[in-house]
């Protein structure tokens, strides 16, 4: 959610708890910050105020001081000599009585967490360190195993067993979001365990790819063995609503997953003209990929409830099972997100699958009502729900035989936004700064979300040096798939 004075008021009057923490923080960062976070991690999670001391006091960080603690703050907690494994949080600044505060919200973890090689725990009197007692070290490790299912660890299961060409298409994707991506320059195996998807259980001593390396990365023969009823069910019925009139039912990697329900909806689903600023924005796309991660990251997969999306007649929902932490409607402004699959939940984001931890909703919440006249709905339970309301192509009503020749024939829908880099394309490679200067975009994440990733994960262009995709020389050109495309344009 957005945070705003009143929000932090209302934490300052509860007190600090088992999750909310005061720190001072008035010219820089205390050494403790870390070990509260590395407790939070490893217990319930919570919220970190930085600017309010231990009664309560808002004191402030220091205006001239704030850019420069958030910078050490982010860089540090994604150091792991300094948290290990490595976590991904932002910082948000708010005025709180003409003071800036800083408010940090650190979500339960599903690893155990070092803070400079400790084990730190959390309780009503603060932050513990445990590392030397063996008792609770182990009770923490069994409950991070026995709360996420995600951290199944299967021992059969190695490198082998994983699509080598999936990991290398990963650490591409990763490396073409952040040029020194650390994945870019490890192996397989150092990217699996880097990525926390292969582990060693520390009570058998058994080591293996866990059940989310499986789900993210495994060849469909091991997804089958591990979760026979891994499904991800696409339905379009707006005309024979008995049955349907488009399925198609996915049951591969999470990867691949993601990509034939962004397929599926771009097929069926219309994209309107949207501007934001001076920039034309697919909401459709923003909307979607929010809730196609959403199906993937935050599903039960050992419960064999069968995941969802069905397009019906002004209407997209879905269902995907669920370990639920409330019940009923969500409410946006007061909602704070907890991570079902933290470590597919961090895979995702670490090759822009997904946003961070309750900025895509805030999207789909954002851009709901423009695109379908009304606000999304998500309802938690076992059976987590999504509603969003989307508009028809056209105001007439749809010829019931032309709907049955479209469903019968798959057609390549490609956005205008991809059309343009592909005609940039079309004589010569260019490298990105280039292609940003002839479609005349400054924003760079717009230009990679809606423009380069489609064209890339489509098969229309390729990198001139994909085994180095950071290079500084990186250029693009059109592939034959990408060439057959703009000769079609052409013949329009």
């Amino acid at each position: 959610m957005n945070t705003n004075e009143q929000d932090i008021l209302k934490l300052i009057r509860q007190g600090e708890s088992i999750t909310l923490e005061f720190k001072g923080c008035h010219h820089s960062l205390s050494k403790d910050v870390y070990e509260t976070v590395c407790a939070f991690l490893n217990r319930h999670g919570g919220v970190l105020l930085l600017g309010v001391d231990d009664s309560g006091k808002v004191t402030g960080v220091e205006p001239d001081a704030s850019s420069q603690i958030k910078k050490d703050f982010v860089t540090a907690i994604n150091n792991p000599q300094k948290i290990s494994p490595a976590c991904y949080l932002s910082v948000d600044e708010v005025q709180v009585k003409g003071k800036p505060v800083l408010y940090v919200y650190v979500p339960e973890s599903s690893q155990v967490h070092r803070c400079n090689n400790r084990i730190f725990d959390r309780n009503e009197d603060g932050d513990l360190d445990i590392t030397d007692h063996t008792r609770l070290v182990a009770e923490l490790y069994h409950r991070k195993q026995a709360t996420y299912s995600e951290n199944k660890i299967y021992p059969f299961a190695g490198v082998s067993d994983l699509r080598t060409d999936l990991i290398a298409r990963c650490r591409r994707l990763a490396g073409v979001w952040r040029e020194d991506h650390p994945w870019s320059n490890m192996n397989d195996m150092e990217l699996l365990k880097s990525a926390r998807i292969y582990q060693t259980d520390h009570e058998t001593g058994k080591s293996g790819v866990t059940l989310a390396g499986i789900l993210l990365l495994g060849k469909d023969s091991l997804i089958l063995s591990a979760v026979p009823h891994h499904r991800t069910d696409l339905i379009l019925r707006k005309v024979n609503l008995d049955r349907y009139d488009d399925r198609d039912l996915v049951t591969t990697n999470l990867i691949e997953s993601y990509e034939r329900i962004i397929a599926f909806i771009q097929k069926h689903l219309p994209d309107p003209f949207y501007l934001e600023g001076i920039e034309r924005i697919s909401i459709r796309d923003a909307i979607f990929r929010e809730v196609a991660s959403n199906i993937l990251i935050h599903r039960e997969y050992l419960n064999a409830f069968p995941a969802k999306l069905i397009i019906e007649r002004g209407l997209v929902r879905t269902e995907n099972s669920n370990k639920p932490h409330g019940f009923g409607l969500l409410n946006p402004s007061s909602f704070t997100p907890f991570p079902k699959n933290p470590i597919i939940g961090a895979f995702f984001r670490e090759i822009h699958r997904a946003d961070e931890l309750g900025s895509g909703m805030r999207n789909m919440m954002k851009y709901g009502k423009a695109y379908g006249g009304a606000d999304p709905e998500m309802i938690e339970g076992d059976v987590f729900r999504i509603i969003v309301r989307v508009p028809e192509f056209g105001a007439a009503e749809p010829d019931h035989a032309a709907t049955a020749k479209v469903t019968e024939q798959v057609t390549e829908q490609v956005t205008e936004q991809v059309k343009r880099l592909i005609v940039c394309l079309e004589k010569s490679s260019a490298g990105t700064k280039d292609i940003m200067r002839i479609l005349r975009l400054q924003h760079r994440p717009t230009f990679l979300y809606d423009y380069l990733q489609p064209a890339l994960d489509a098969g229309f262009i390729e990198m001139t040096q994909p085994d180095s995709p950071r290079s500084p020389t990186q250029k693009y050109r059109l592939t034959e798939k990408g060439r057959k495309l703009t000769a079609g344009f052409h013949k329009l």
